[in-house]
């Protein structure tokens, strides 16, 4: 395959050129995502539902489509025209604003399941660019915090286009206009990033496609460790998009309305610190050692949210600093599965394979539960207040994530002594 990049020198530096090439696409691409949870549509009900709560379950199943489609397509996706997949995935979820603005509601509900099916594939293709490195977990991390900040951001800009007079309607589009040509740029940049060097393969194995049988093997083989994984990555993640989708809501729960800025206030130093603690593990050169790290950075993530929210209960900490440190507990538990946790475990147990297969399964079953809840809050006509609803299954989920976090690493160290 003729390689066009034109980065040269050390893995360091090829490293830092792929993190900040990485980190810089996916962030435009969120901007297709995410801006119209900032938008509250206030009084607007299909039937007797919340119209922003069915507009979040439609782009929600369409991402659980993608994810369980993407178990599938990113494990077999091909080393080559991913920049053409990328562009004509992210085209078809702007055009499906562009609908969603024109056709009138309720009948604009089915675009954010169009939305939401292409962006739920761009996850497993961008990696793709990064895995089997040396350096990837820095490079994973810089990828995996985009999602953190561009969160932040993209909800600025689009606050910030509400305040602008634009409509809340017209939101997601306009934001995607903002986006579009910075994505075409780091798009350009992402695809001269050289391939894994014959160092980079005999530290963290080749990556190749999978086939069927491969990956039914696989899971074979570490089936309670991948179970318990998929547990503790359903929760992160149930929690995660509640805290992401429904943040402008809790907010204005809070008393803060009107600060377009406080989504970047708090997701910023979340960032910050997640780039930190899971680019460090590029220091451990041991793949197996980093995974079990890993597990104590995920214990950790699951007792920081679980204590920072009791503390909230008490008002003893202002809602500013729960919001940042509950935030940056949950993304201690979700982001080593996006970035180190899969990528160290194929190295470490000597895999050939690729770390999309991996993700993918975790994340389809984490939409899952995420799905699941919104449906059965509508379902069964609870009223939640979201931040008592949040704080307090928190605070549960914080116990049982330790309790499974702690069986997973007793069951790999298990699986590596035999």
């Amino acid at each position: 395959m003729k390689n066009n990049s034109f980065v040269k020198g050390s893995a360091i530096q090829v490293g830092l050129y792929a993190a900040l090439a990485a980190f810089l696409t996916y962030t435009m691409i969120f901007g297709f995502r995410k801006s119209f949870t900032v938008c509250t549509f206030d009084g607007m009900t299909v039937g007797s539902l919340s119209y922003k709560t069915v507009l979040v379950l439609s782009q929600m199943l369409g991402y659980l489509a993608a994810k369980f489609y993407g178990i599938k397509f990113i494990a077999e996706l091909k080393r080559f025209g991913r920049n053409k997949i990328i562009l004509l995935l992210v085209g078809i979820a702007w055009m499906a604003w562009l609908c969603f603005a024109l056709i009138p509601a309720p009948y604009n509900i089915p675009f954010l399941f169009i939305n939401g099916f292409p962006l739920g594939m761009l996850w497993g293709v961008v990696f793709s660019y990064v895995e089997g490195r040396r350096s990837t977990d820095f490079i994973g991390a810089a990828l995996a915090v985009s999602f953190i900040f561009s969160s932040g951001f993209v909800k600025s800009v689009g606050g910030w286009l509400i305040q602008s007079g634009v409509s809340e309607f017209w939101v997601p589009f306009c934001t995607g206009l903002v986006f579009a040509l910075p994505l075409l740029l780091f798009i350009y940049l992402m695809e001269r990033i050289p391939p894994p060097d014959t160092d980079d393969e005999a530290a963290r194995m080749s990556r190749t496609t999978m086939s069927a049988e491969q990956r039914k093997a696989f899971i074979k083989q570490f089936l309670p460790g991948i179970i318990a994984c998929v547990l503790i990555y359903a929760f992160a993640t149930l929690f995660r998009d509640i805290r992401d989708n429904f943040s402008a809501d809790m907010w204005k729960e809070m008393g803060y309305l009107n600060q377009p800025a406080i989504f970047s206030k708090t997701e910023t130093p979340i960032t910050l610190i997640i780039l930190i603690l899971i680019g460090s593990m590029v220091m451990i050169k041991n793949s197996f050692k980093a995974l079990m790290v890993a597990h104590v950075l995920i214990a950790l993530g699951f007792v920081l949210a679980g204590v920072s929210t009791w503390l909230f209960t008490k008002e003893m900490i202002t809602p500013m600093w729960w919001m940042v440190l509950v935030g940056l507990g949950l993304y201690m538990v979700y982001i080593p599965f996006n970035s180190v946790f899969f990528e160290r475990m194929i190295a470490a147990f000597r895999f050939t394979g690729n770390v999309g297969f991996l993700i993918y399964l975790a994340d389809s079953f984490g939409y899952l539960g995420s799905v699941g809840v919104l449906l059965s809050k509508e379902i069964f006509k609870v009223q939640l207040n979201w931040v008592a609803f949040f704080s307090n299954s928190v605070m549960i989920l914080s116990v049982v994530g330790v309790l499974i976090t702690v069986y997973a690493g007793w069951y790999f160290w298990k699986k590596k002594a035999e």
